[in-house]
């Protein structure tokens, strides 16, 4: 018995993948549960299992094609033993002999003639490829043609997220209008030297994403520096006792994001965030935790993370961190963050001024801990500083709001104690 493999649902607001990478061939067995594709979103990569043990009968979509929510993937043929038909698009293979009865009516259908066969190319190659259903929508209700948003998906495809990143520059541009830049020559002796590698549709997203919050928001960077001298002793104090009860180790990130909570629930206005003309203030934490993967940056969230203790939000950003890194965070991790810190110290980085996430308006830089010479009570003294900067949206928090914001956080952590006790 032949079962579709067909897309899962993909999160909120996501509706099309791109085919990453086919684990089996038609034909291989396969196990129940067995991973058989990997799907690339603009936020995650996600596997799909195979729905029952058998083998694969069929590949419809092909890596690098498009594919959007409950379309059909391929073919699984139930059962061990089970024959793989051939697919439509020519690509499939058959490893055992098929009942000649039941594959008779399809093999004497006559397939279409050369000539139909390229007067149908190019025909396709005439028409521009239409926008995916819920771009095609977006245009509609905001009255927007096609050619005026630049298309990233295949051949030019114009995506949702396509026409949301137009939408929120301020106008529809199309290529004509906005041409990218040519590459430069490259000299005939270096092509050989040089690779060439598809950008993932995470990187794709991560690109488009940073480019439009440049683009939108009015953004901002203020600096302030931190004495971790507290931090780090009372790190050192208790993290022992603190692993042995906990089972986590106690890191730094506690220590930031409960003072980042305790300086937004002061200025909301770095919590808040654009829709339209109306500021929607966030009366919750929902902080972003920038992680590193080979894949790019993802940036999985912790919730109400100004309800949990420093133990609870150290546990979560462990068990967030791992996913990232095993590429096995879901869609729930990924999504209604209100606030992100950026930890770029642990790349030995000493200052830097973050992008924003859009559509939060604020995101807060950390860096590397330096020992420096400080002046303190009239004398010069050695301490571990770090440098922090509040990259935000000037459109929504003045710089006022801005700068008190980060001299909150600074006194919370010169003196944590005030965070454990609730001060």
């Amino acid at each position: 018995m032949a079962k579709e493999i067909r897309v899962p649902t993909l999160g909120e607001s996501v509706t099309e993948a791109t085919i990453g990478q086919w684990f089996k061939k038609v034909g291989d067995s396969v196990s129940d549960g067995e991973t058989l594709v990997e799907l690339e979103t603009d936020k995650v990569t996600l596997e799909v299992p195979a729905p029952a043990a058998g083998t694969l009968g069929e590949i419809v979509a092909n890596e690098g094609d498009t594919v959007e929510v409950d379309g059909l993937l391929g073919m699984l043929n139930e059962g061990e033993g089970g024959s793989a038909g051939a697919s439509d698009n020519g690509k499939g293979e058959q490893t055992k002999p098929a009942d000649p009865k039941s594959d008779m009516p399809k093999t004497a259908e006559p397939g279409p003639s050369a000539s139909e066969v390229d007067t149908k190319a190019m025909e396709e190659a005439r028409n521009a490829v239409p926008p995916a259903p819920s771009a095609a929508k977006m245009l509609s209700e905001n009255n927007i043609r096609s050619e005026q948003v630049s298309g990233s998906g295949k051949r030019g495809q114009v995506l949702k997220g396509d026409v949301l990143a137009a939408l929120s520059s301020g106008a529809a541009s199309s290529p004509a209008e906005a041409p990218k830049a040519a590459r430069a020559p490259v000299a005939e002796q270096d092509q050989d030297r040089e690779e060439r590698v598809r950008m993932t549709k995470l990187r794709q997203t991560i690109a488009r994403r940073l480019k439009d919050a440049q683009n939108t928001a009015a953004m901002l960077t203020t600096y302030n520096e931190v004495d971790m001298t507290a931090v780090m002793e009372l790190r050192k104090k208790y993290k022992e006792l603190f692993e042995k009860k906990h089972g986590v180790k106690l890191g730094f990130m506690g220590f930031f994001t409960k003072a980042v909570c305790r300086a937004l629930e002061e200025i909301p206005a770095v919590n808040a965030e654009i829709d339209g003309t109306d500021l929607v203030y966030k009366h919750f934490c929902h902080i972003g935790v920038a992680v590193g993967t080979d894949k790019g940056l993802v940036v999985p969230v912790v919730r109400d993370a100004d309800r949990m203790s420093i133990a609870e939000i150290e546990k979560e950003i462990g068990r967030l961190g791992k996913a990232a890194r095993d590429g096995k965070l879901a869609m729930a991790d990924m999504q209604g963050g209100t606030f992100t810190v950026s930890n770029g110290g642990v790349y030995g980085s000493l200052m830097s001024s973050p992008i924003l996430n859009a559509p939060q308006s604020g995101i807060l830089g950390m860096h590397k801990i330096q020992e420096r010479p400080m002046a303190i009570g009239g004398q010069v003294v050695i301490r571990p500083m770090m440098y922090l900067a509040l990259s935000y949206d000037h459109r929504v928090v003045d710089g006022k709001e801005a700068v008190t914001f980060l001299v909150r956080v600074k006194e919370s952590l010169e003196d944590p104690e005030r965070l454990v006790l609730d001060l």
